[in-house]
């Protein structure tokens, strides 16, 4: 499949800090595709070298083959959906939408069937004479949508676009996003620091940390086999157990990735002390400690809970535990 976005060793350097070093990515077009990290990871920084708002301080970001260092954001087949939806409080919803195609100079019947079939694709029809103000964060998160898809770009760009949602409406947005994506068929690439919008909803993942990345891969890929002690605590929170138990249990001398809900107590096995547990509604967190690994098992509602300071014994079904070979401890 043909790239629609290609990062060659690019780097992005402000004074002595490098936001982004030395970064090779490919993103296929067609492609829902996350970027994945903490704060200052270089996920955001990434983004806007695609946008055109930043510039390498070396290496070359290619759109579509070509390289994009001389062309302006305006210029470029890209279209970004920002954090705070940057809508114009002046405007309705109509010329929000159709703000840029009044840029390029279409006509306003032209511009106005534009927006009007744009609103309909994001399931706001009948919303074009109001006000940003007079809409809730949901449907201002759609309308910015619209007026990013209404130019008709190659990318979407979406920087963090659901951070300001409540948890419901951002699960439903997440299911609309992915839908919209299908349907249009072109790139989106996605900026968040919740791994649990990555893994619902991106064809791959890429996990940054400290302006490098850590891991590309499918969600199944990233959550079941993290390549680094980092991916797997960001991902999923899994305990990372050290090389010097991995080597007890299997002959490995590297960290290993094991998560909580693949663990379950047992009559034989690792011996732990119950440290204390936490209520979650469907399941219980239980936190043990087992040779000085500090550890967190899930246990699904209705089972019996330890008390704090018992003993119990930990099993898990052999591919349970993910042998982190290229890593060490950290």
């Amino acid at each position: 499949m043909a790239s629609a976005i290609s990062f060659e060793g690019v780097t992005r350097q402000f004074g002595t800090v490098r936001a982004v070093d030395s970064l090779d990515l490919e993103i296929a077009e067609g492609e829902f595709f996350a970027l994945l990290g903490p704060s200052g990871s270089g996920k955001t920084t990434s983004l806007r070298l695609v946008a055109g708002f930043e510039r390498p301080s070396a290496g070359r970001v290619r759109i579509f083959g070509q390289d994009a260092g001389a062309t302006p954001p305006y210029r470029r087949p890209v279209n970004t959906v920002f954090q705070d939806y940057a809508l114009f409080p002046h405007l309705n919803v109509r010329d929000n939408v159709a703000f840029g195609l009044r840029v390029a100079g279409k006509p306003r019947p032209e511009r106005y069937r534009a927006a009007e079939a744009a609103l309909e694709m994001v399931k706001l029809p009948g919303y074009a004479d109001r006000k940003p103000s007079e809409l809730s964060g949901g449907q201002r998160q759609r309308v910015a949508l619209a007026r990013a898809l209404v130019n008709q770009p190659k990318v979407l760009l979406l920087d963090e676009p659901l951070g300001a949602l409540d948890l419901k409406l951002r699960e439903q947005m997440q299911e609309e996003l992915k839908s919209l994506q299908r349907s249009l068929g072109i790139t989106f690439v996605f900026v968040t620091h919740d791994q649990g919008e990555a893994l619902s909803m991106a064809d791959r993942v890429a996990v940054f940390n400290e302006g490098r990345i850590q891991q590309v891969g499918t969600p199944v890929e990233v959550y079941d086999s993290p390549a680094t002690p980092f991916v797997a605590d960001f991902v999923g929170s899994s305990n990372v157990l050290p090389s010097s138990i991995v080597a007890r249990l299997t002959g490995h001398r590297h960290p290993a990735s094991l998560r909580p809900e693949r663990i379950r107590l047992a009559e034989a096995g690792l011996a732990a002390t119950v440290t204390g547990a936490s209520f979650l509604g469907a399941a219980t967190r239980l936190f043990v400690e087992a040779e000085g690994a500090r550890m967190s098992v899930l246990l699904p509602k209705g089972a019996l809970v330890p008390d704090t300071g018992s003993e119990v014994r930990l099993d898990w079904d052999a591919d349970a535990l993910h042998v982190m070979t290229g890593a060490q401890d950290g």
